[in-house]
């Protein structure tokens, strides 16, 4: 990473920052208030590329942050810009410890670990890359993003696709709704036509009921004490209402039955033997995720009836946890190559310019006293002139090579600013002299 020392000496330096709040930093109602004030993605946009010293910049905004990520032109005033930005948008007076600052590698390597859900609250979940991509394409539309925000979010997209590809870092549910319908596809190979019985529409069923559509359920039954709730949950579901007291007739339609309910036992292992006889064998799943519980602890027992309760799910979704956090560790390792691959890139686009300049200098002074020397021997014939000057020039070359390559080297990000630095004070390139 620069510092902001290096960073003044270089007249092509440029610092890449991510700054901003998130779920690690501030709490949900900052979070919030920085959101409404940039709900104009556009209006915030210009706003951010306002700021003097901002070349490029991608707003980014979701529940869990509330992210600048900007490409500027490294002076500490821009970046005490942006973050004042950032606090004025969640109303926070003055500069705060809840907003961040990432530079340079920092920054990259968070923006790929974003993309790549390793960020996330709940590492692994999906949402977060298509957000991402959403909001880039935002920016770029807005001419807020260019060619090196660019590299970066197109970068980072690839980055999650090889963690999604190579780790299985997103592969095993670790909500309870998610895992409750892995559970089902281990019992019946397809859920596709399958029908479910809801026991209950409240919240935790009808979040079920809809992972259960996701997966391609062919029919929903709403069941609840009260009818009228029933039905009203029965038609955002597309499904059918049924009355409690009705729900043993519908029983044997049910390959799953998910119950919610409150009040305790609603179903026992004699209504389960009668719905599995009606069904000739066909098995049952149930998922028991009331407290206290809806279904007789017995059900098990029978042929044909299988049945988790909140217990086992969050047994699972637990050791689905577990398993994310091992996959996390190969995916930190790939985000971590394509941070070192991305910051060559990087560091050359400062890396070039001053070697052509530093050729140009030297260049500049061969001519001149190469020219100087020979303004003084009239009678050197054309042919000698030209051997004079290749002898300089081979001379230039051969004193330049190892600092170019120096400075092409594969040394740390820091060591590499640095010499950069140094090359550019001591041969005085790009002050105008």
């Amino acid at each position: 990473m620069k510092t902001m020392g290096e960073q003044g000496s270089q007249s092509t330096a440029r610092e890449l920052v991510v700054i901003g709040l998130s779920h690690h930093t501030a709490p949900v109602e900052v979070r919030e208030r920085a959101a409404a004030a940039c709900a104009d993605g556009a209006a915030a946009l210009r706003g951010v590329a306002a700021i003097a010293g901002v070349q490029e910049t991608v707003l980014v905004s979701t529940c869990n942050r509330f992210e600048v990520v900007a490409c500027c032109s490294g002076n500490s005033a821009a970046i005490d810009a942006i973050a004042g930005f950032v606090a004025g948008a969640a109303g926070l007076s003055g500069p705060s410890d809840l907003v961040f600052k990432l530079h340079g590698r920092d920054a990259v390597r968070h923006v790929f670990r974003v993309a790549s859900s390793l960020d996330s609250m709940i590492v692994g979940e999906p949402q977060i890359l298509g957000q991402l991509k959403q909001q880039f394409d935002e920016s770029a539309a807005g001419d807020a993003a260019g060619p090196v925000l660019f590299r970066v979010f197109h970068k980072s997209f690839s980055v999650a696709k090889r963690v999604r590809t190579e780790t299985a870092v997103a592969s095993r549910s670790v909500s309870v709704a998610a895992t409750a319908v892995d559970l089902a596809t281990s019992i019946f190979e397809s859920l596709k036509g399958r029908v479910v019985m809801l026991l209950g529409a409240g919240e935790t069923g009808e979040i079920a009921a809809r992972h259960f559509l996701a997966a391609g359920v062919g029919q929903i039954i709403v069941v609840n004490r009260t009818f009228e709730s029933a039905v009203e949950l029965a038609r955002e579901l597309s499904a059918t209402p049924v009355p409690l007291d009705r729900f043993r007739s519908y029983l044997p339609l049910a390959d799953l039955v998910v119950g919610s309910a409150a009040g305790g036992l609603l179903l026992s292992t004699q209504d389960v033997h009668a719905a599995l006889r009606e069904r000739r064998g066909n098995p049952m799943f149930f998922i028991d995720l009331a407290v206290p519980r809806n279904f007789d602890a017995g059900i098990p027992s029978i042929d044909g009836a299988y049945l988790y309760d909140i217990d086992d799910i969050a047994a699972v979704v637990e050791d689905n946890i577990d398993e994310r956090r091992r996959e996390a560790v190969r995916a930190e390792a790939i985000v971590e190559a394509e941070v070192d691959q991305f910051w060559q890139w990087f560091e050359g686009l400062d890396v070039v310019p001053t070697i052509v300049e530093l050729r140009e200098y030297a260049d500049s002074i061969r001519r001149g006293e190469v020219e100087k020397a020979l303004s003084r021997m009239p009678s050197v014939s054309e042919d000698d002139r030209e051997r004079i000057h290749q002898m300089s020039r081979a001379i230039v070359n051969k004193l330049l090579h190892h600092p170019t390559q120096a400075l092409r080297g594969e040394g740390s990000a820091q060591d590499e600013s640095r010499l950069l630095s140094a090359v550019r004070r001591l041969f005085r390139l790009g002050d105008g002299e």
